[in-house]
């Protein structure tokens, strides 16, 4: 297994190549951020490790481990500011990757979603998020507030497109959406990805003749 200094220098090494290959490198007006393009991207994704419970948990982490990679680390809050105003780098990054590591040349492609909770579901009252999270089911988590993740993997586990809706957000209305975004050469929503160049297999929650036929 890859130890976490090893793997954190070549995660911002590779996006930093990324960054400076294949994004606009203007200057941005206001004062100077914190953080650089690419140092944020790299804590963005290494925050999706599996060893952190949620983003508080990595952000602690960060703050008493990573201090001597990263001086200028600011509060979460800031950080965050940060993560929403380079998401478009952040998902050209991740369809950056996809073709690097040939991720879409496979025999097929697999479709499956997950709740995603941002706020205990027997909290009462809108929340911040009213209109777009709401409470739906899951299989693993059972009753949820929050999103549905749709994501499409290769047979190696590999992430090749992913979308999100509503926590109550059924799953064939979701793919189908999806799949027919994948179709257009300037997807409004990247992070979709390519059509897969195969078929799609996904379990029960998707079936539905007419949708399977269309």
């Amino acid at each position: 297994m890859v130890d976490t200094d090893t793997f954190l220098t070549t995660l911002y090494v590779m996006v930093d190549d990324f960054c400076k290959s294949e994004l606009s490198l203007e200057k941005e007006p206001g004062p100077e951020a914190a953080l650089s393009k690419s140092e944020v991207l790299t804590l963005s994704i290494f925050s999706q490790w599996s060893r952190f419970r949620n983003q508080r948990d990595f952000y602690r982490f960060a703050e008493q481990k990573l201090r001597d990679a990263f001086p200028t680390l600011p509060n979460r809050s800031q950080f965050n500011r940060l993560a929403r105003k380079h998401r478009a780098a952040t998902v050209a990054f991740f369809l950056h990757l996809v073709e690097m590591l040939q991720a879409r040349h496979v025999l097929y492609e697999i479709l499956d979603t997950s709740g995603i909770p941002v706020r205990n579901v027997k909290r009462r009252s809108h929340g911040r998020l009213a209109g777009m999270a709401n409470i739906g089911w899951c299989t693993r988590i059972g009753w949820f507030n929050g999103f549905r993740l749709l994501i499409a993997v290769n047979p190696e586990g590999a992430i090749t497109g992913f979308g999100f809706g509503e926590g109550s957000a059924k799953d064939q209305p979701l793919a189908e959406t999806m799949l027919a975004l994948r179709q257009q050469s300037h997807s409004p929503l990247p992070s979709v990805g390519r059509p897969a160049p195969g078929p799609y297999v996904a379990d029960t929650g998707f079936e539905g003749e007419v949708r399977h036929r269309r």
